[in-house]
């Protein structure tokens, strides 16, 4: 009978790779209060292991140790770049991210009304978060106020509006309505311009007079408390 011997090596050798990430989500924009399924699939050997993490300054530690990330009534603090590693000790861990974008309706974190003399300019200010960012508009008993009326200026930025009054009248004391708004809602706030009166010096009533009057209230109460000491000293000189 033929017979043959095989010899068969004492160690096998396993093959190691380092870890790819070869599938992770796009970029999302989403609406707040609505669920959010993130996926980052990721080969090597051994098997990677994959973990998700908030790039936040309020995360602390994984958010997920799996390859899928769900997150359930996404709030606006949860928007922001969340950070896919995938690890196996073969080479350093492999990292992509994924931007999240939460859109919510406008609020108005600061309403800043103002007193002003007649005359001088005055600021309203109105401050609002959104994203995407709100649209400002001014009113004023109904009526919007447009760029360019005679001595308004309306400056917007991405969450600030200012109304800037160059020379504050007598009509233009009142309350007036910031209106802030985007494509998932709308909101708004009242915000006084108010008279300031100013006090005029007129001559002789200037801070120096009064302490003119001051000194010369000191004077007198001097001499009156001085007149009896000097009839006490008269009527010991005429007694020797």
């Amino acid at each position: 009978m033929f017979q043959q011997d095989f010899n068969f090596p004492s160690t096998c050798v396993v093959s190691t790779v380092s870890p790819k990430i070869v599938e992770i989500s796009s970029d999302i924009s989403i609406n707040e209060g609505n669920n959010v399924s993130l996926t980052c699939i990721a080969t090597g050997r051994p098997e990677p292991t994959v973990t998700w993490r908030h790039i936040s300054p309020k995360a602390v530690g994984f958010v997920s140790e799996d390859e899928y990330l769900e997150i359930q009534g996404i709030t606006r603090e949860q928007s922001g770049d969340y950070e896919c590693s995938a690890s196996n000790d073969v080479a350093a861990p492999v990292v992509r991210r994924v931007k999240v974008t939460v859109n919510y309706p406008p609020y108005i974190s600061e309403a800043k009304g103002t007193g002003v003399p007649v005359g001088q300019t005055g600021t309203l200010q109105c401050e609002a978060s959104a994203v995407p960012s709100a649209e400002f508009q001014w009113y004023k008993d109904d009526k919007r106020l447009v760029e360019g009326k005679k001595g308004v200026k309306v400056e917007n930025r991405p969450f600030l509006s200012k109304l800037i009054f160059l020379n504050v009248s007598e009509h233009d004391y009142g309350n007036y309505t910031c209106v802030a708004s985007n494509k998932l809602g709308h909101t708004n706030a009242s915000i006084t311009l108010f008279e300031v009166k100013t006090t005029a010096l007129t001559p002789g009533k200037g801070p120096g007079a009064i302490s003119e009057v001051s000194n010369g209230t000191s004077r007198r109460a001097g001499c009156v408390w001085l007149l009896p000491l000097l009839v006490l000293v008269l009527h010991l000189l005429l007694k020797f």
